[in-house]
């Protein structure tokens, strides 16, 4: 078994180190190269930047676009603050909508378009509850090439086929750099880095879907939680990881509905009697409550409405969705033989995830996307910025890259025990070192059956303290039997311990929360109320001696006022005639 795996390991040195090549990572690449030529930027990615991430070559629009004339960061940050129950640290949230038009300028500039109306302004749409940050883009398809040609510009070295393992770091706890390995040849490779930029995706493939296809899930798949895993094994805190992503999605498909494309042009999400039950399609724990609840009554299932427009307008959405995004989508009717203009679509819940873009769930950032480890930096779907989107990835990637490179430059290269490196081999090996055992999509498979038996809300303390235990005879299979026969299922065998530990936070997480929160994302059936007066703070889990540790954090003043009867508007989404 050994002959299908190289011996080598080869060192290298950098001044900063971006690990993913989805929307986030490039840009902090560039960015960091654009705040200092003189840095050497090295940009490390599990696949091939050209197309890879949650967008993989582009996106059908930008969902929170702050533009002037349509709304102000001070709207934005209320806007945001309000979707997550309070629970948000303002300060990340405000310089992102004060940052992000200045990056969608820079993006047109780099050849994105976006939807302008006759007089050549952005043409926004309205989908949130409150404001108006939705903003088409009709040649969205072209966005990660527009991006590489950009990084290839600035001549930032990529290293495709490394997948990252572990995080280096030095005797004070400044991060030093991080281990990888290559998913063609098994060959390790040490990063020396003087600061790193996480910018790994969701974890996309931690609950199961309900079509029990591991790949079939709402998030890019390939996005396994591996940045989760890292930042906690280096003694990163995470915070509120039990506000999982849960999505609204077209049934067998597992793609999103993209109310936020279609509502403009007057879709909507409605129950079997063909009635709109919610006001707002925008994303939040408390509009997904209602969705379940709709699911769960007479009135369910639950579809997206679109046979009440005109034929001419349902061909225009096709064109958006079917064209741009996902082109799978198209197919996937056709093969049906579903017809929006005729039927409505059947719609229902995705599996868990943990995800920023669409909840509160990262690893915790101030607003300059530093981690709470000295010279660790995050962004993107994993940062804790809620509700932070493709725009979010590339505004707050670029906040990263600035500051990274300019502690960069200040600096020196962090030692770090080489011990270290010899462990994480032992470790990333020990499966290609078996001639017999159980493989990586087994065990990813039982991993994730038991996320849905015992952590899917609505949550049961019971149902989750089993799973605990179930997760930990998993764990043991995995240090003992998991067999890996070629370098990628050494891949898949390294995701699946991310997932592995992404589901142990899940449950850690959900179990500290002692209340109800963010609707169905943290709906806890013997804890039905929410707590303000014991609750309303982050919850922060680290790794402190091995062991996973979970405590509360105040969150820090608000930087624009929330009046209490605020706070509570997405609790009022449902239409008052249909309750």
């Amino acid at each position: 078994m050994e002959d299908n795996f190289v011996e080598g390991l080869t060192e290298v040195t950098c001044d900063v180190l971006v690990i993913g090549g989805g929307t986030a990572g490039p840009m902090a690449a560039l960015k960091a190269k654009q705040r200092n030529p003189e840095l050497n930027v090295v940009l490390l990615e599990k696949a091939n930047v050209k197309r890879s991430g949650a967008i993989s070559m582009g996106m059908d629009g930008l969902n929170n676009a702050v533009v002037p004339g349509y709304a102000t960061p001070e709207q934005y940050t209320k806007e945001i603050t309000i979707a997550n129950d309070g629970i948000v640290d303002q300060a990340p949230v405000f310089k992102y909508a004060s940052r992000c038009f200045e990056i969608i300028e820079e993006l047109d500039r780099f050849g994105i378009r976006f939807q302008k109306n006759a007089n050549g302004d952005f043409d926004l749409k309205k989908v949130h509850h409150l404001g108006t940050y939705v903003l088409p883009m009709p040649n969205g398809d072209t966005v990660k090439k527009a991006l590489y040609r950009q990084i290839r510009r600035e001549r930032i070295l990529i290293s495709n086929r490394f997948m990252a393992t572990r995080l280096l770091t030095a005797k004070d706890g400044r991060i030093a750099g991080a281990i990888a390995v290559n998913t063609r040849s098994a060959e390790f490779l040490v990063l020396r880095a003087k600061t790193v930029i996480l910018c790994m995706g969701a974890a996309g493939r931690l609950g199961l879907p309900h079509s029990g296809y591991l790949f079939g899930t709402y998030e890019n798949p390939t996005n396994s939680g591996d940045g989760y895993s890292m930042a906690y094994h280096a003694g990163a805190a995470l915070a509120n990881l039990e506000c999982y992503q849960i999505n609204p999605l077209i049934k067998d498909y597992n793609g999103p509905a993209c109310a936020y494309v279609a509502g403009p042009f007057g879709a909507y999400t409605a129950n079997s009697e063909g009635k709109r039950f919610i006001e707002s399609d925008y994303w939040s724990g408390q509009m997904m409550q209602e969705f379940y609840n709709e699911l769960q009554s007479g009135k369910g299932p639950v579809f997206l409405k679109l046979n009440h427009l005109h034929p001419d307008t349902v061909g225009e959405i096709e064109q958006i969705l079917h064209k741009v995004e996902r082109p799978s989508r198209g197919r996937f009717h056709q093969a049906r033989g579903t017809d929006y203009r005729e039927v409505m679509i059947e719609m229902h819940i995705s599996e868990i995830g943990f995800c920023s873009g669409h909840s509160a769930s990262g690893v915790f950032v101030d607003e300059f996307a530093r981690t709470t480890v000295p010279g660790l930096y995050a962004a993107g779907d994993m940062a804790s910025v809620p509700h932070n989107y493709m725009l979010g990835a590339f505004t707050n990637g670029a906040i990263a890259g600035e500051h990274a490179a300019g502690v960069a430059g200040e600096i020196d290269l962090p030692e770090f025990d080489s011990e270290l490196v010899s462990l994480e081999r032992q470790r990333v090996l020990a499966p290609t070192r078996r001639d017999d055992g159980i493989p990586p999509n087994q065990l990813e498979y039982k991993t994730r059956r038991l996320v849905n038996d015992y952590l899917q809300p609505p949550k049961v303390t019971a149902k989750m303290q089993i799973g605990q235990a179930r997760l930990a005879e998993v764990r043991e299979d995995l240090e003992r039997a998991l067999v890996a026969r070629n370098p990628h299922e050494l891949m898949r065998s390294l995701e699946v311990s991310s997932i592995l530990d992404c589901a142990d936070m899940a449950a850690q997480a959900s179990l500290y929360r002692t209340e109800s929160r963010w609707g169905l994302y943290h709906n806890r059936v013997d804890y039905p109320d929410k707590d303000d007066d014991n609750w309303f703070c982050h919850t922060l889990l680290r790794k402190v001696d091995g062991r996973m540790v979970s405590e509360k954090r105040a969150i820090e003043p608000y930087i624009v006022p929330i009046e209490h009867e605020e706070r509570t508007a997405y609790e009022r989404l449902r239409v008052s005639n249909q309750a």
